[in-house]
């Protein structure tokens, strides 16, 4: 299976439905919409190929596509999947299956708003399978434009200011970025003498740390804003409240998680020795999010928005694992990325599902609407219990191990983090609580249809993904560690004493046939985290 071009089928195959939508009549509303869904839904099966061919335990990266693109400047065409992007490029294929379904509610411009969902998915798949930062760049740049989109065309009152806003963050960090990529491009060639922006050949500079230091800085600011971190945070409550429901579960689901991505692919493994350097800070601002995410969501009058505080506070469970640098927080914050996509991208769906009855989100405006809706308040119970970590569902395969690995690292970081969870536990039952249970005060409530079909396709998969990893987190934690394992011992091993320094470019460039250098040996689980 690995010589077919899976990882090419999985990008391309959305962009062409994407134009087939794009050519049928604007009146054909049940060609759109199962074109859309179809063009889904067979991507979908193509990730699970990927997941049934991909050999569990095996470090390194499978079905590699690698080829000539522009050859002018070194730039390739080459893409592979490890244990962790395989995660995120079947998460990005089910939730976009569960983005078309949850579109019901969208009637104006119908083919364009599904062409640019697909296109979307596109450039979400490229940048978790791009091996070349060249065009890991043009793939992180281009998904941005379909976002853009949907926010700013079928948002809600507010559109024009949260596409925008949303657009001149990520931008900022996109510039800066680029920068960083054309620094360290410029530095390989006068290095090695040839040309590359092959991540593996990139990942060999060894700069003096100060270059290092400002290089990562730039690639932390964009990894930050995307994240997005505390302070950079502010777009994200605006994107998610205007967005239409299926754009806000992408941009929970998917988009959000390509900062933490980019700090796991890029950031720590090209700059080891700031990486160690920046660990008490960034764990610092991690805590913080996590307290200041929670806290402001427990204020919130709007369940969107609340929501959307949410993954503030979740997403900086992530990053605290990341930087606490050992398999277990690492592997944890991988399954926190996983999780909160499927926690999250559900509660938006069923916030959609009870904005499109009521058209309002205010938590006041409910109550006492498990009489109305016993099954919707049941999916709305699961999710939620899912979302602050209670032991068998998926929440909380990824919190425990975060702090896990947090507590060996820092205590102090870790107990106060820690106390997020409850603070979490607080706002989602506190809002349950005041949205279904106790009188119902508004009359408006009491005639509510019940779910739909669509509505039931597009929330029960979620739903059974819950169970499934709370019940059996193995499935993932088996192709997760040794990618993570691996990626801890590049930061590890290149971050010592005996790993000089090149303070200029060598007399002679390397032979031609060492262009592509690769990382050093991959180490076990056992030899990074002892």
């Amino acid at each position: 299976m690995e010589t077919w071009p899976l990882l090419s089928i999985l990008i391309f195959l959305p962009a062409l439905g994407g134009i087939l939508c794009l050519a049928l009549d604007e009146d054909e509303e049940t060609g759109i919409r199962g074109m859309a869904l179809a063009v889904a839904l067979l991507n979908f099966a193509v990730s699970v190929a990927l997941w049934v061919g991909f050999r569990v335990g095996v470090p390194g990266f499978q079905f590699v596509e690698d080829h000539s693109w522009i050859s002018s400047i070194g730039a390739r065409y080459h893409l592979g999947v490890d244990g962790v992007s395989l995660l995120l490029v079947v998460l990005t294929t089910l939730l976009t299956v569960v983005a078309v379904l949850a579109s019901a509610a969208i009637t104006e411009r119908l083919k364009a708003y599904m062409a640019f969902l697909l296109f979307l998915e596109t450039g979400m798949i490229g940048v978790f399978v791009a091996m070349d930062l060249f065009l890991f760049y043009v793939f992180w740049e281009a998904m941005l434009i379909p976002m853009y989109f949907l926010i700013g065309i079928w948002g809600g009152p507010r559109r024009i200011y949260a596409s925008v806003k949303f657009v001149i963050y990520t931008m900022v960090g996109s510039l800066l970025m680029l920068v960083a990529i054309l620094a360290l491009y410029g530095y390989y060639r006068s290095y090695v003498g040839a040309a590359s922006f092959d991540m593996r050949d990139l990942q060999t500079l060894v700069l003096p740390y100060r270059t290092q230091m400002w290089l990562f800085m730039a690639f932390f600011l964009a990894f930050a804003i995307k994240v997005p971190m505390f302070p950079f945070h502010t777009w994200l409550p605006d994107a998610h409240v205007e967005a239409p429901t299926a754009g806000s579960i992408i941009l929970a689901g998917v988009l959000l998680k390509m900062g933490i991505y980019g700090f796991y692919r890029i950031a720590m493994p090209f700059f080891p020795e700031v990486t160690r350097a920046w660990i008490p800070a960034i764990l610092a601002l991690s805590a913080v999010a996590i307290i200041y995410g929670a806290a402001v969501a427990l204020m919130q009058k709007d369940i969107k928005k609340l929501v959307a505080y949410s993954s503030v506070s979740h997403l900086g469970f992530a990053t605290l694992g990341l930087f606490a640098l050992n398999v277990q927080g690492v592997s944890g914050s991988v399954m926190q990325m996983i999780n909160h996509g499927i926690s999250t991208g559900a509660l938006f769906l069923l916030v959609g599902m009870i904005y499109d009855r009521r058209h309002t989100r205010r938590i006041e405006d409910f109550g006492g609407l498990w009489t109305s809706m016993p099954a919707y308040g049941s999916l709305f119970l699961i999710t939620t219990l899912s979302s602050i970590g209670l032991p068998l569902l998926n929440g909380f395969t990824g919190e425990f191990p975060v702090l896990l690995g947090a507590f060996r690292l820092s205590p102090l970081w870790a107990s106060i983090s820690s106390t997020g969870v409850i603070l979490g536990a607080c706002y989602m039952l506190w809002m349950f609580q005041r949205v279904f249970q106790g009188e119902m005060t508004h009359e408006e409530n009491k005639v509510l249809p019940g779910l739909t079909r669509s509505e039931w396709a597009a929330v029960l998969p979620l739903i059974l993904l819950m169970f499934a990893i709370g019940l059996y987190p193995r499935a993932l934690t088996d192709r997760i560690q040794p990618s993570v394992a691996t990626m801890i011992g590049q930061v590890t091993r290149r971050s010592g004493p005996s790993y000089a320094v090149l303070p200029h470019p060598p007399q002679e460039p390397a032979p031609a046939e060492d262009e592509h250098a690769h990382a050093p040996a991959e180490p076990t689980p056992s030899e990074v985290n002892p």
